[in-house]
């Protein structure tokens, strides 16, 4: 999906939620364990009951590895089943040498049909420019994250600003605006301003908002461009809205109460 592509939907939806699809089969509603493939199940009504809604759905791989074979083929399932309108993402966090980042990019753009993979920034330019370079893909590099480690190492000094900072600065020449977005959690609103002076054309993919706390009204007051520039994914709040058998219609509620606010800040 291309830049253009993905504004035109937040646009034409007054919507940038990002549905995270971080499904633990230990949480699902327990009537669907009896499915032959209950995560899918589980994934197809939540697809059903939030896409006129949001824009992108962002699944965490490693809900799905855990499994071993049946969570691949429910991970895949998955991602065939999502509506080409919306932005896929493959919540993986790879990164490492080039041969190693080009078997990766292989994965989850060729073998499954993913638009974007979250990478780790770690190991510099060679672990990254690989996913780079897939024409209509985009890679969503870690950048300040919202977890409290994230003052072990992103918050440290370095030269003269921040690591996080000097992450955002050198990854923008891998790469432009139209195939990077940075990862930047709702939990770091203070940081925001900073952030899109630094990089003031880029999207950013923001976890954190809902059950983690992070203010959907800060984050897009603070980081908001042009074109919108931001996915805001909700994951456990929209997800696990019900343990019961209306999840499904409780997944919508939620939803559809995010698209709303949304709209309001949209200009």
């Amino acid at each position: 999906m291309t830049r253009a592509q993905l504004v035109e939907q937040i646009r034409t939806k007054k919507s940038y939620l990002c549905v995270g699809l971080d499904t633990d089969i230990t949480k699902i509603p327990r009537h669907l364990l009896s499915s032959p493939e209950p995560v899918f199940e589980f994934n197809k009504r939540i697809i059903d009951a939030t896409k006129d809604y949001c824009v992108s759905y962002k699944i965490n791989t490693a809900f799905y590895e855990a499994l071993g074979l049946v969570g691949w083929e429910a991970m895949e399932r998955t991602v065939d089943y999502i509506p080409d309108t919306h932005f896929k993402i493959a919540d993986a966090k790879r990164g490492d040498i080039g041969n190693t980042s080009t078997q990766y990019a292989k994965a989850f753009f060729e073998t499954m049909n993913f638009d974007a993979i979250t990478v780790a920034p770690y190991m510099g330019a060679d672990s990254v420019k690989p996913f780079l370079e897939y024409k209509g893909k985009w890679t969503i590099l870690l950048g300040l994250t919202s977890n409290t480690g994230a003052s072990d190492f992103e918050l440290q000094p370095a030269g003269d600003g921040l690591l996080y900072e000097k992450v955002l600065n050198t990854a923008a020449q891998w790469g432009t605006p139209e195939n990077l977005m940075y990862v930047i959690g709702a939990t770091q609103s203070d940081w925001f301003t900073n952030i899109r002076q630094l990089t003031p054309d880029h999207f950013y993919l923001v976890p954190g908002v809902g059950a983690q706390g992070g203010s959907l009204k800060e984050i897009s007051e603070k980081a908001m461009n042009k074109d919108i520039g931001i996915l805001v994914n909700a994951s456990r709040a929209i997800i696990y809205a019900s343990t019961g058998e209306d999840f499904a219609v409780k997944a919508t509620e939620v939803a559809k109460a995010y698209q709303l606010e949304m709209a309001g800040y949209i200009k």
